[in-house]
């Protein structure tokens, strides 16, 4: 029998790949998803700016592990710009606005995935659903509504970890913009390239003595709905909770 895991694949095989728009001359997509500039945003302490305790790497990987109850201290605004930095951060916007380095590797260096959040515990930072804008490190606020994260452990298929936490991790697949080089195998990049931001977020948060637990279990369309998503263009592709870890 022919599982769609099977087919999926064996259809994104380099001999089954379509001829892509980048190699047609069309224009490439942005190198960020567009953002309602009417919403309130939000700087970030600046990378360069961040005091972050030194953690060696050798440490940091072999006390990685994933953590799923958390201490009720907060994180401070300048420990969330870390994570983001360490995740996302944007180091230098290569040619004309071709392509961006990061602190992550991404196939072709398309860096298609967006980093939503849902902040519970962040100190004097107003509870709600938040979109990290990379190319400007800042916050943008994106649904405010009480009850928000009832509404994201319920797509989290009630794993109350994500509204427990200081920070849950949303990451989103903005997927043109790797189909436009890659085409059908772009889909196995967002993947693999979600993979290593989640692991820089896990070493990044032994910094700050918190902890992560990285979540692949979550209603699809449910998510995608309450983040008012295109949910052709864009989806939902992973998760991860932060908390400070318990003494």
């Amino acid at each position: 029998m022919e599982h769609i895991g099977k087919e999926f694949m064996k259809k994104t095989q380099y001999k089954f790949v379509s001829k892509s728009d980048q190699s047609q001359q069309l224009p490439q997509p942005p190198l960020e998803m567009e953002y309602a500039h009417k919403m309130r945003s939000i700087n970030l302490p600046k990378p360069e700016e961040i005091e972050i305790e030194d953690y060696s790497l050798r440490k940091a990987i072999e006390e990685r592990k994933s953590v799923r109850k958390y201490s009720d201290e907060p994180i401070t605004l300048e420990e969330l710009s870390w994570l983001l930095w360490a995740t996302q951060g944007v180091k230098e916007v290569h040619g004309n606005n071709s392509a961006t380095l990061r602190n992550v590797p991404s196939a072709g260096a398309r860096h298609a995935i967006e980093t939503f959040l849902l902040i519970n515990n962040v100190k004097d930072f107003e509870p709600g659903i938040y979109r990290y804008i990379a190319l400007e490190h800042k916050l943008v606020e994106y649904i405010l509504e009480e009850g928000i994260d009832d509404k994201v452990a319920e797509a989290a298929y009630g794993q109350k970890m994500v509204k427990n936490d200081s920070v849950t991790f949303i990451w989103v697949a903005d997927i043109y913009r790797m189909f436009w080089r890659y085409v059908e195998r772009g889909y196995r990049y967002i993947h693999i390239d979600v993979g290593h931001i989640c692991q820089n977020l896990y070493l990044a948060a032994e910094n700050i003595n918190s902890g992560v637990c990285a979540i692949a279990a979550f209603h699809d369309e449910m998510f995608n709905d309450l983040l008012k998503l295109d949910k052709d263009e864009q989806f939902v592709v992973y998760l991860a909770s932060v908390g400070k870890k318990n003494k």
